[in-house]
């Protein structure tokens, strides 16, 4: 089948650059792997990965550790894991 059509998106240049490079690894090219995409909504008849809304819960952990609220900071990972183990 001829590709006749353009898309156009405008996306943060990291990870533009980001993903390139990811695809190159896998052997594709920006315009396979958008197409590879689409031929998977197309049989998905939606998006081929699952969508979810968080929950009360999950939205207010996720705002207060945008502020800084309620976060630890550890200088190493045994640290934390010691801290952990202590509930």
């Amino acid at each position: 089948m001829p590709k006749t059509e353009f898309i156009r998106a405008r996306v943060d240049e990291n990870l533009k650059a980001n993903v390139e490079e990811l695809f190159n690894k896998l052997g594709l090219t920006m315009t396979e792997a958008i197409t590879l995409f689409l031929r998977q909504c197309e049989l998905n008849q939606g998006l081929p990965f699952e969508i979810k809304i968080p929950n009360k819960q999950t939205k207010e952990v996720i705002e207060d550790a945008q502020r800084g609220i309620g976060l630890h900071k550890f200088d190493s990972l045994e640290e934390m894991f010691k801290e952990l183990d202590k509930d």
